[in-house]
């Protein structure tokens, strides 16, 4: 990622052009809502270390940055209405569809073209010289 943000940036002082960027959950919401539905989401994924990241979705509003919280305040900050995915299915799938119940939707990656999508229906989502998050340090497993 570090190396990639650096070619881009490069690339735009060479260029005369913007490096802008979008969180990953941003193309997971895009591609559900591709379909048309745009109900209230919460994109989530595993941080690590007891915690889970957060992206919360009104259509396709990112109602506020990533954020994160432990793993037994989701369900609260999640809310009551809002349907779940998350691109982390293989560790945190059963979790969520505990928690959640119907209104876990399982499983959706992130792909280039729900960033397209996203950015091309809500524009003034995107970020000026973006930065990675790295919300915990690394772990092992």
């Amino acid at each position: 990622i570090r190396s990639a943000r650096a070619f881009a940036q490069g690339f735009a002082l060479g260029t005369d052009c913007e490096v802008l960027g979008l969180p990953s959950p941003c193309a997971v919401a895009a591609q559900l809502f591709a379909a048309g539905d745009t109900c209230p989401l919460a994109v989530v994924g595993d941080a690590r270390q007891g915690m889970i990241w957060l992206a919360l979705f009104d259509g396709f509003k990112l109602e506020r940055p990533v954020f994160q919280v432990p793993q037994a305040e989701l369900a609260d900050a999640a809310g009551p209405k809002r349907f779940v995915v998350t691109s982390d299915s293989e560790r945190i799938g059963p979790l969520l569809a505990e928690l959640f119940g119907s209104r876990y939707l399982g499983g959706i990656k992130p792909t280039a073209a729900g960033l397209k999508l996203f950015a091309e229906t809500a524009p003034e989502t995107l970020v000026a010289e973006p930065l990675p998050l790295y919300l915990n340090p690394a772990v092992r497993g």
